[in-house]
């Protein structure tokens, strides 16, 4: 599938700020599976953009900006060609050894994904009679699925697992915490993933071939490691495993590790506007340049995925 995506934030304060220096993350991964043909930051008031890969992998655009502001706009236009990952051809043994080399870092807790007793039962729940690791993939998935509502706006970036498990409810960046959480206390590596995707809204009848420009927000799933195979790629959130409609950013231990945009600047400026979007399309998106702006200023900010 051939997709074209662009990802808009401003940030708006309401006295001036200067010194800001951010991290974007809004790039989609070049490889398995996933071709990026182009990808353009443009950044207002302008600024010079440095890409550099973190540890994780993931390209990392950085930009700073000395004079004074009160707005910062950031757009990033891409095309990528996405295709149907392969369904794992080992079924990994179960339960998983204790160890698995090469991916220490995605059995232990992070700043988002911690457990305890009860996180552990409920994945022996979930798993009880599975035979391989990929038959208890899904049923974490599942098992995660149902136990959570979705429900915007009911959590924020920090909140921990255990207040998901409580209030049963959020979106997809803690859909992935709990199940990243499961899967860990049951010896799974399992990662975080941030992305778009592609999806039309099924109350309208529309099929995702026939839309056309759709708005959406970044999205977030998750990877086990299969014994034998490699990384799966899972979507608690929506049930499914992973398809061309999803298009990679990069991932990590957690949400923390590929945030989309975030940054720090030097200023009295209090909580001011913030509007994130992002535009996804088959067809190509009409280009976009930002327009000059006559006395432009600026700041910065987490998102929450949905």
């Amino acid at each position: 599938m051939n997709i074209s995506i662009r990802y808009l934030t401003t940030y708006t304060y309401d006295v001036d700020v200067s010194d800001s220096h951010n991290a974007l993350r809004a790039c989609p991964a070049d490889g398995n599976g996933q071709t990026l043909r182009r990808y353009e930051v443009q950044v207002d008031p302008f600024a010079r953009v440095v890409s550099y890969q973190d540890y994780w992998g993931t390209r990392v655009d950085c930009f700073g900006i000395v004079d004074k502001h009160t707005r910062l706009t950031v757009v990033a236009d891409a095309e990528v060609e996405t295709t149907v990952p392969p369904r794992p051809q080992s079924e990994g043994a179960w339960p998983p050894a204790a160890a698995m080399e090469g991916w220490y870092e995605y059995l232990m807790p992070s700043p988002h994904v911690a457990w305890d007793e009860r996180i552990r039962k409920f994945g022996l729940e979930a798993t009880a009679g599975v035979s391989s690791a990929v038959e208890a993939a899904v049923a974490v998935q599942r098992a995660v699925g149902e136990y959570l509502s979705y429900e915007s706006g009911s959590t924020e970036v920090g909140t921990s697992v255990e207040s998901i498990m409580e209030q049963q409810s959020g979106v997809c960046q803690d859909y992935a915490h709990v199940a990243l959480a499961v899967y860990r206390s049951l010896g799974l590596p399992a990662r975080y993933v941030s992305g778009y995707l592609y999806a039309v809204d099924s109350s309208s009848g529309e099929q995702p071939e026939d839309a056309g420009e759709i708005d959406v927000s970044t999205h977030a799933w998750v990877e086990v490691a299969i014994p034998g195979h490699g990384w799966w790629a899972l979507d608690p959130t929506n049930q499914l495993v992973v398809g061309e409609q999803h298009v990679k950013i990069g991932h990590g231990r957690d949400y923390e590790d590929v945030t989309p945009l975030r940054g720090v600047y030097h200023g009295e400026a209090e909580a001011g506007g913030l509007a994130v979007g992002v535009k996804m399309s088959r067809s190509g998106l009409t280009t976009h340049q930002i327009e000059p702006q006559p006395v432009y200023r600026r700041s910065q900010g987490q998102q929450q995925q949905q």
